[in-house]
């Protein structure tokens, strides 16, 4: 009877290493994947928008249908993710996603994000390497935007942004606040342009949730006066 139980522990340990090295490795893998599939459908619809003249106001568009391009250059020049709506599995197993109802980007209130820390393409793995002053840019068919981490870029203390709202801090998933209008204040009007970004924390565990709150600096940057983007893309994070 204890060789049984032995050999049922070792086939049950091998199950669970088959299945975190599908979920961590296997999963990247295949949403590398629909990454570049998405990149490709993202770029063939706004092929066909002008990036000269006013540019639409932005609506959501379905849930699962691709939204923006999240580019984050302290994650590595090639950082690249093609946002959808929606931040249920369906999405989110694609890429990060775009809480419904939240802010599209440029817009005031907050544009929130949700994205899985590992597996599933890992697209939040190291968002916890943010710091105050990062740029985070959104791309749109006509425009650039580019928040930055709120805190003080100074000391690098995230904690002490004049707003109020950190840059980065850990949640509990009850704690939904964070993506409201203003991060923080449920039920207050917006005060500014943010951005937000979740995921789960810490690594390997949903127990937590770790929030990166960044706000817009400046206007939009029109694609026909920056086609290769704006020169946040290019400073490796901190002040422009």
């Amino acid at each position: 009877m204890t060789r049984g139980f032995g050999e049922l522990m070792v086939t049950a340990g091998l199950v669970l290493l088959l299945f975190v090295v599908y979920e961590v490795y296997v999963t990247d893998l295949l949403n590398d994947r629909r990454q570049d599939q998405l990149t490709e459908e993202i770029r063939d619809v706004w092929a066909d928008t002008p990036v000269s003249g006013p540019a639409p106001v932005l609506v959501e568009p379905a849930v699962g249908e691709p939204l923006a391009v999240l580019r984050i250059p302290r994650l590595g020049e090639d950082y690249q993710q093609v946002v959808l709506q929606g931040t249920e599995e369906a999405q989110l197993a694609q890429g990060p996603g775009h809480y419904a109802g939240t802010a599209m980007p440029g817009q005031p209130g907050n544009v929130a994000l949700a994205g899985h820390r590992v597996g599933k393409g890992s697209p939040f793995l190291d968002l916890d390497q943010l710091r105050p002053g990062d740029p985070i840019v959104v791309e749109t068919a006509q425009s650039w935007f580019v928040y930055r981490v709120l805190g003080d870029p100074a000391t690098g203390d995230a904690t002490t942004d004049p707003s109020g709202i950190p840059g980065q801090h850990i949640v509990t998933p009850a704690d939904i606040d964070v993506i409201a209008p203003t991060p923080g204040a449920a039920g207050a009007p917006p005060s500014g342009e943010y951005l937000t970004l979740t995921t789960c924390h810490p690594k390997y565990s949903a127990r937590q949730r770790l929030i990166v709150h960044a706000r817009l600096d400046g206007a939009a940057i029109s694609k026909a006066e920056a086609p290769d983007g704006p020169p946040a893309l290019r400073d490796g994070g901190g002040e422009a």
